[in-house]
């Protein structure tokens, strides 16, 4: 792995200092990163190499970005704000472009020829709808915008990080549907966890630093994609019901969920949790 020869960093104290200067909105969910050590971390785990085009998400006024534009060819920063955007803009850096808009409407395939590595801080509340944003839906094959990626570094709550990288054996409630989205086009796993006082304004919740590898092909090679999306939400449709009859309830066949369950030697009160992403792809098959 390429790690940038020094890395240094200013202090948490300054970028305390610099953050409280501008006036972070609410609605936009604005916490800015002021933790020099997770901001170093952050420029590690991205493996920066002197040919690497970054993409990075929510950058705020720039804390992240002043040590991007140090070892990537160019940086590509997206930012919904405009105050934060003309406060990117006093970072002067040749190889910076900011570009002033919604990252949820923002084509990927159209910001650079070659593949993009992203690195994100993105408010929280819209989570969900960015990483299927980047990674298409489970039936989407042809996605331009994870054509464009090679890797993901993604700041979030850390209650989210545990549900992107949970199994069918995981505690609670952290296996769903964000799970399977997420990797069934990438290898995820969690970098390090991150404290709420990281961040200004400190939020009410921990944070965790988020890999996703972008997968060249799906998880499962299957025949019907859109069918195995129908059949993986209709088994996390209601929590509290069995598989069997979250499956009746969305419309499948009694006697083919019969067959399934009884084919796969499944428990006929077993839940849609306590499937793996393996497991579903055989139930798909099967229905």
């Amino acid at each position: 792995m390429h790690f940038p020869v020094c890395i240094k960093i200013n202090t948490m104290t300054d970028y305390l200092q610099r953050a409280k200067y501008f006036r972070t909105k609410k609605r936009l969910g604005q916490n800015f990163l002021i933790n020099s050590e997770v901001i170093s971390d952050i420029i590690k785990f991205a493996d920066i190499k002197p040919d690497d085009i970054i993409l990075e998400i929510g950058p705020g006024v720039g804390f992240v970005t002043e040590q991007l534009v140090k070892y990537a060819k160019k940086v590509i920063a997206v930012e919904l704000d405009e105050e934060a955007v003309k406060e990117l803009s006093k970072l002067n850096a040749n190889n910076l472009e900011i570009i002033h808009a919604d990252i949820l409407k923002t084509d990927l395939a159209e910001l650079c020829n070659g593949k993009l590595k992203v690195v994100a801080n993105i408010p929280y509340y819209i989570t969900s709808p960015i990483i299927a944003h980047l990674l298409g839906e489970i039936d989407d094959l042809g996605n331009k915008n994870r054509a464009s990626i090679e890797n993901i570094i993604l700041m979030v709550q850390e209650e989210v990080a545990r549900r992107i990288v949970a199994t069918e054996k995981s505690a609670g409630k952290q296996y769903g549907l964000l799970t399977i989205l997420s990797q069934f086009w990438a290898d995820c796993s969690i970098l390090r966890l991150v404290g709420r006082k990281s961040f200004y304004p400190a939020p009410k919740v921990n944070s965790a630093l988020v890999s996703m590898k972008v997968r060249e092909k799906p998880l499962l090679d299957l025949q019907d994609y859109t069918f195995f999306r129908k059949v993986i939400k209709a088994g996390f449709s209601q929590r509290r019901k069995t598989l069997k009859n979250c499956l009746l309830s969305a419309g499948f066949e009694k006697e083919k969920i019969n067959q399934a369950i009884s084919q796969m030697k499944l428990d006929e009160n077993i839940r849609g949790e306590k499937l793996s992403i393996k497991d579903f792809g055989e139930l798909s098959k099967l229905l």
